[in-house]
């Protein structure tokens, strides 16, 4: 039991902006009241948020270990976490190692991620992955908009089968629900080629084109009733006019759910490097009236991190615009993935323009209940910078005091100066907690209310607000201390949070047959086995359709 007394609570479900309560907690649930002697902890002059939620990011599996793999050299400057007492050692830096993964995102306040991008055949080691990074809630999203027998299903037209197939890949990845990176792009990829046509059939294919596999894929995670809706990565990601892509998938997506993962690289106008703008405003507009969309950011910071996607096909273009290191997985039959670190600079145009879309897209988009904090972590920066985020958000003078070092041909060819609003703290805790929360579906998460997980960070107040961020007073997760001013105080075993759908009993009978075809695993050892998720929490779909 804990009695946190005399705090400013700022809860987005209710409302709640700033008044002064006290949160009571057993059982690792926010109750309605504990016993007198309950312990206490004395908040007053606190702010309270519920734990931060972090919709998209990459923290676990194959993808985020090579691109550890491919920097030493960062490790060599990183912060390192010495063994102790409490906690294990490990790595800092632009993608730390999984311990490290834990105390960096805790040490700020985070309680819940999401790992965006997950192969089947690599599920297993995601789980084992997943596991060791420590206070921390996870779900993964398995990757389905290039999977060989999906598509061939879709190109002769049979959607239920199609839907039965999703379902069970799902359930085999033990996932909490359905990524689409560039559809149809990954699989042309294998042929050498991209897809950059919405209605234009993919290479190896007679009639389905990325805007089928966008909207079937949507449609099957509708039927299904998965919490969180499709999770899309658009095509055509990174390049100079894609916005005509990026406003064409919003179109075809009308009377679905679908969320837009790192809307940031999918806003840019111009024909080529040399005339790219910001084209954030268009995106916004047709955004906002867009109800059933939600967002995330993935805002870019200047400085070095390390890029890794399952977009095979832009990461080989980004190798051949950079000369760095490259790394390109092909991941049999289903996907794919590639490695490059890449520096982000202040004077470079196109990187400019970047961080200048991420800002707008978070200052454009009017309602916080459906655009998030991102940075598609590692791609646009590493999330322990989220603080910096926050502070650009929140001081209008501190954006300018930025943008104001640009150079007059990139402050034409982005709006941000233009932009005066600044974010209030219920709007921060909006989008760094409750809204990703309520957009995955994770009903106990994202509140401060009885009935709620007992994950919450408290903060001092404090004019620099990248510090306070930086900082908390205390994280609670499950109602444990876990941080305490600054220090990592416990380790507790988050849990995994998967969804398991329904689906025909005899598409593994069906599968059974392709795997022959498609796979060099045997069918028996594809999925990955429960006992393999530690701490399983798992959801699904009751009669009513409601998960």
């Amino acid at each position: 039991m804990l009695r946190i007394k005399g705090g400013r609570i700022y809860d987005p479900e209710r409302n709640i902006n700033g008044q002064v309560e006290d949160i009571c907690i057993q059982d690792g649930k926010i109750v309605a009241s504990v016993d007198e002697d309950a312990p206490t902890l004395d908040a007053t002059g606190l702010i309270v948020f519920p734990g931060g939620v972090d919709v998209h990011t990459h923290v676990a599996g194959g993808a985020i270990n090579f691109a550890r793999a491919m920097s030493p050299e960062d490790h060599r400057r990183a912060q390192a976490f010495i063994r102790t007492q409490t906690t294990r050692g490990g790595i800092g830096g632009y993608a730390p190692t999984t311990f490290a993964t834990g105390y960096l995102y805790a040490g700020m306040g985070w309680t819940t991620v999401n790992e965006a991008a997950v192969p089947v055949l690599s599920a297993r080691h995601t789980h084992e992955e997943l596991h060791d990074i420590p206070v921390l809630d996870k779900s993964l999203l398995v990757l389905m908009a290039n999977n060989e027998i999906l598509l061939d299903l879709l190109d002769t037209g049979e959607h239920e089968r199609a839907k039965d197939v999703v379902a069970w890949y799902l359930w085999a990845a033990k996932a909490y629900g359905v990524k689409a990176v560039n559809p149809g792009g990954v699989a042309a990829w294998k042929w050498g080629h991209d897809a950059k046509q919405l209605s234009t059939p993919i290479d190896g294919y007679q009639r389905v084109t990325p805007g089928d596999i966008i909207t079937h894929l949507a449609r099957i995670v509708d039927e299904l009733h998965l919490p969180h809706p499709m999770h899309l990565h658009c095509n055509n990601l990174g390049a100079p006019g894609n916005v005509a892509t990026t406003l064409e998938t919003m179109e075809r997506l009308e009377g679905h759910r679908a969320h837009l993962a790192h809307l940031q690289y999918h806003a840019y106008g111009g024909d080529d490097w040399d005339s790219m703008r910001s084209a954030a405003a268009q995106v916004a507009e047709y955004f906002n009236a867009s109800p059933h969309l939600t967002t995330d950011a993935g805002v870019v910071l200047f400085g070095d991190t390390v890029t890794i996607t399952a977009d095979g096909p832009w990461q080989h273009l980004l190798y051949k615009l950079t000369g760095r290191k490259w790394g390109n997985l092909d991941v049999e039959n289903e996907t794919g993935c590639g490695i490059v670190p890449y520096t982000y600079k202040r004077t470079n145009l196109v990187n400019a323009v970047q961080w200048a879309v991420g800002l707008e897209l978070l200052l454009l988009i009017d309602d916080p209940w459906r655009v998030f904090l991102t940075t598609d972590h590692p791609n646009g920066a590493c999330f322990w910078r989220y603080p910096e985020i926050l502070h650009l958000l929140m001081c209008r003078d501190f954006r300018r005091e930025c943008w104001n070092t640009f150079p007059d041909r990139i402050k034409q060819r982005i709006v941000l100066p233009e932009l005066d609003r600044e974010y209030t703290l219920l709007e921060i805790a909006t989008i760094i907690s409750a809204g990703p929360a309520k957009a995955l579906g994770l009903n106990t998460k994202g509140g401060l209310a009885p009935g709620k997980d007992a994950d919450l960070v408290l903060y001092s107040p404090n004019q620099d607000v990248a510090q306070m961020f930086s900082h908390p007073r205390y994280v609670i997760k499950a109602g444990q201390i876990v941080v305490e001013e600054g220090e990592i105080r416990s380790t507790p075993a988050g849990r995994e949070i998967i969804f398991q759908p329904g689906f025909s009993p005899d598409v593994e009978s069906y599968l059974r047959e392709r795997f022959e075809d498609c796979y060099t695993m045997s069918f028996e050892n594809y999925p990955v086995e429960m006992e393999r998720v530690e701490n399983p929490l798992i959801q699904s779909a009751d009669p009513s359709g409601q998960s």
